[in-house]
């Protein structure tokens, strides 16, 4: 990353080299305005809903820029971020630059998915409580790196996410459940064969439950097409076959 050296602080865990001795303001949906002001920035960069209101409000009426970024899940939303940013902080030739990087890994991508004949049906759970699962829906970040990495979301009917019971389960027929690694509060492969809905779907007939990096599967940052990739390869095992995934992104410097 190479404004390391400009960042005051931030709300991620990626990547390492912003952590080491920057201070950490919090949750983006839970920042104080009072924590971030007295860092001293001289630009804020925000991504919509972050939060509450009322620390919005008074950035707002803040002598600090304010830029918002919007959350959108899609390649072109990807790329337009990237190019925000870029201009944001006064580097448009390299956000062009990555941009471009990015949307390369994007096309090779779109390549890969072509190859998919059949594609399966992936139900992204976040958590199971009480016995429904809270799974996700359309207009979500998991809808879209499901459909990138050439799968179908089994949830169909509704955008969000939503708690739903064991008949709303055998009927979407999920083929695979994914979800995402967070330590000790990390949904587990038993839990989801043995639950009394996913016992009745292809999930527990063929042990198909795949997790993930949460910030790497659903950041839709510039790393999306390897990780979109790498669960293409995770859900379709023959795609490897077919030789290495070459990420433009790795490739290129965009520090000149």
């Amino acid at each position: 990353m190479t404004f390391c050296r400009t960042l005051v602080d931030t709300t991620s865990l990626y990547p390492a080299a912003a952590l080491h001795d920057k201070p950490n303001v919090g949750y983006m949906r839970q920042i104080s305005a009072e924590g971030v002001l007295g860092l001293n920035p001289t630009l804020i960069l925000a991504i919509q809903g972050s939060g509450p209101r009322e620390t919005m409000d008074l950035l707002e009426t803040a002598k600090v820029p304010l830029v918002l970024v919007p959350e959108t899940f899609s390649e072109e939303g990807l790329i337009e971020k990237i190019k925000l940013v870029g201009h944001a902080m006064g580097v448009d030739a390299r956000a062009e630059c990555l941009s471009t990087a990015v949307a390369t890994d994007l096309a090779q991508l779109r390549a890969l998915r072509a190859k998919v004949m059949k594609p399966v049906r992936v139900m992204f759970v976040m958590s199971l409580l009480n016995g429904r699962a809270m799974v996700a829906g359309h207009k979500t970040a998991a809808d879209e790196i499901i459909q990138l990495a050439g799968a179908t979301n089994a949830v169909e009917d509704y955008d969000g996410y939503k708690n739903i019971g064991d008949e709303a389960i055998v009927a979407a027929k999920p083929d695979v459940v994914l979800s995402i690694e967070r330590g000790k509060d990390s949904l587990q492969a038993d839990a989801v064969y043995t639950h009394p809905g996913f016992a009745l779907t292809p999930v527990a007939a063929n042990k198909s439950f795949i997790t993930m990096d949460g910030l790497y599967l659903l950041g839709f940052g510039p790393r999306t097409a390897a990780a979109a990739r790498d669960l293409s390869v995770k859900l379709y095992p023959a795609l490897a076959e077919g030789g290495a995934f070459t990420s433009a992104l790795s490739a290129v410097n965009c520090r000149q």
